[in-house]
């Protein structure tokens, strides 16, 4: 049965993004070598699921329209589904699909594509709480960077209590610490 994960990186102070919807500020602080958490689970996850935000600053940071070779440096073959209601570019080759409406439907749809293989919330926040609404958000990593925002997109923008979210583990990684939550369906 495929899981849905929330990977995601957070400032101090609970951004997911700046007020410009940038992430150069997740740059500034270096990946730590010993960190071997995305080579451990990135294998299991057979699609990406994003918000029109998140998928706009993707195409725009790294060119991926001309340089479609870029997501697959990034991602490999997996597929993406992009909730959006405007029309974006799409990156020919890359199976991109661009949904909207009920994240269950389009949930029942992805984990039909990607067989028994975890699907990656990679953002934005709003998109991950209506995951969590539907009972369909099974993890969240968060790493979060000793870095304040004073603003920008938040990391869920949903009250989700203590007795939805359990600490499955925290570790100190260079000038990171990522903290990986189990998440309980709301009652």
């Amino acid at each position: 049965m495929s899981k849905v994960h929330y990977l995601t990186a957070s400032s101090l102070d609970g951004f997911i993004a700046d007020s410009d919807n940038s992430l150069e500020w997740l740059f500034e602080v270096p990946h730590a070598p010993e960190d071997d958490h995305w080579d451990r689970w990135f294998p299991g996850i057979g699609g990406l699921v994003m918000g029109a935000t998140t998928y706009t600053w993707m195409l725009h940071h790294d060119d991926m329209v001309r340089h479609p070779e870029r997501w697959h440096e990034y991602y490999g073959d997996r597929p993406g589904w992009v909730f959006t209601h405007r029309e974006l570019p799409s990156i020919p080759p890359v199976a991109v699909t661009f949904v909207q409406g009920d994240v269950r439907d389009v949930h029942a749809r992805i984990v039909a594509a990607v067989a028994d293989a975890d699907i990656w919330v990679v953002g934005g926040g709003d998109l991950v709480g209506q995951f969590y609404d539907a009972g369909l958000l099974d993890q969240i990593h968060v790493s979060l960077t000793p870095v304040t925002l004073g603003s920008g997109a938040p990391l869920l923008p949903r009250r989700i209590t203590s007795r939805n979210l359990v600490f499955r583990e925290a570790e100190l990684l260079g000038q990171r610490v990522r903290v990986t939550l189990d998440v309980h369906p709301a009652a």
